[in-house]
């Protein structure tokens, strides 16, 4: 066994993917988030720490850590994975001891996407204690008639414009998400780099303006159909509403306008993801009719 840390090379990032893969094919859940995928394809930040693990060669465990975090007391966060053909062999713990052993700031919080009993687990060993959840809710569209949205007086609707909206979307996205760990420190590159996927689509991406300024935005996202036999499905990708323009209904109206698109494109089930601790954004959406489907947990350790 060998753990280096260090920018990944293109088939190391190839080798992390189809880790990636492995793991998801057996857990029945992505073990890293949307977020890290995209580093490991596209480079990660200037702060960020990758590190591989391997035995004999090949790779069997990978470990990303981003940060510090201005907003969550300077802790860094990461996520990790083991080979499934590699667990119970101590390698998930060897991960954790060399991101902590490299980490300087205050505090380290990792990601166990699933909330699986044997994540839990490892956690607890390492020293980490449950600090945060993220619900996964789930909504099936089939049949359902979606009551139409009711825009608060003044609010016009038009769908992104490429070129033109970054820089307003930015600024209304960091004052929407200004104490969000992670959607509120985008930056120009990674709105750029998810307006580079396939999957992007502005004709899916909801601005609504009051006199002619943004005031709030729903931007949907389509996952296709995964090599299991799954059906393609939409995602509540992120609603924001700048805090001058809240309190009107805005959100819900962003909301179901979001979720009509992905209906009218044949799609038959629609996910979100929202912090545990935000109840009244949960309470909007099940009033809506999504209903919790996974957990994500973080977990957090101190610094020394």
């Amino acid at each position: 066994m060998r753990i280096s840390e260090g920018p990944l090379e293109p088939d190391q990032a190839g080798q992390v993917l189809a880790l990636a893969d492995a793991a998801r094919a057996t857990d029945g859940v992505a073990p890293m988030s949307e977020n890290v995928l995209l580093q490991i394809q596209h480079g990660s930040g200037s702060l960020a720490r990758d590190l591989l693990l391997t035995v004999d060669g090949p790779v069997a465990g990978y470990a990303h850590l981003d940060g510090p975090d201005a907003g969550e007391d300077g802790d860094m966060s990461g996520e990790l994975v083991v080979h499934p053909a590699h667990r119970r062999r101590g390698y998930g713990s060897a991960l954790i001891s060399a991101v902590v052993a490299g980490a300087e700031e205050p505090g380290i919080r990792l990601w166990a996407h699933g909330d699986l009993p044997a994540a839990a687990a490892l956690a607890r060993s390492a020293g980490f204690t449950r600090f945060r959840a993220l619900w996964q809710l789930h909504m099936l569209l089939t049949g359902r008639a979606l009551p139409a949205p009711a825009w608060p007086a003044g609010v016009s609707v038009r769908t992104f414009r490429p070129g033109e909206d970054e820089d307003e979307w930015l600024a209304v996205n960091g004052r929407a998400f200004a104490h969000h760990p992670e959607q509120g420190s985008w930056t120009r590159k990674d709105l750029e780099v998810r307006e580079g996927e396939p999957w992007f689509d502005p004709a899916g991406f909801f601005i609504a303006e009051r006199d002619g300024r943004m005031a709030g935005f729903h931007w949907t996202k389509v996952h296709p159909a995964d090599g299991d036999g799954g059906a393609p499905i939409g995602e509540v990708y992120v609603v924001g509403v700048d805090p001058g323009q809240q309190g009107g209904g805005l959100g819900r109206a962003l909301t179901l306008a979001g979720v009509a698109h992905l209906q009218r494109l044949g799609l038959t089930q629609v996910m979100l993801y929202v912090d545990e601790s935000n109840t009244a954004a949960t309470r909007m959406y099940t009033a809506l009719g999504f209903s919790r489907w996974h957990t994500d947990v973080m977990y957090r350790r101190s610094g020394p």
